[in-house]
């Protein structure tokens, strides 16, 4: 059941994204270029997604277990450190050169063509090198 679920959400989901045009890298560059040939239709979905996000945490807030009974996953920290800041930064730096986000790219893969591989192949990448990274970091930083 729980597999389902997930499935029917991911399927539905990844619907929304095709539908909204999220997975159109051209429609998401003209979203964010805000100084240029600025396209604000994606500004309807960026809204529109914040509301069931807003009942999915409003249900949280009142819930500790998921109508399939596994643990629901702990509220987002409020903290707003350097780490939050840089992979902000570098997330929206990846999200305004590709036009993808990991949504979009994975929803677009069976059309996107080759770009939407690569970028698939170098999103893992960052996920696998990431952690890795930001220890080393962290140990730079508390040997300074």
């Amino acid at each position: 059941m729980r597999l389902l679920i997930a499935l029917l959400a991911g399927s539905l989901f990844g619907a929304g994204l095709f539908i909204s045009g999220m997975t159109d890298t051209a429609k998401v560059q003209g979203w964010l270029d805000i100084f240029g040939n600025w396209d604000p239709t994606l500004a309807f979905v960026m809204g529109g997604a914040m509301i069931p996000m807003a009942l999915a945490w409003l249900v949280r807030a009142r819930r500790a277990t998921a109508l399939t009974g596994g643990p629901l996953p702990p509220p987002p920290s409020r903290r707003i450190d350097r780490p939050l800041i840089l992979g902000s930064v570098l997330f929206g730096i990846g999200w305004g050169l590709a036009g993808l986000c990991p949504g979009p790219a994975i929803a677009s893969l069976s059309y996107g063509g080759a770009g939407h591989w690569l970028f698939l192949a170098a999103m893992l990448t960052g996920m696998a090198v990431a952690p890795q990274l930001r220890s080393r970091l962290d140990r730079a930083v508390a040997a300074e």
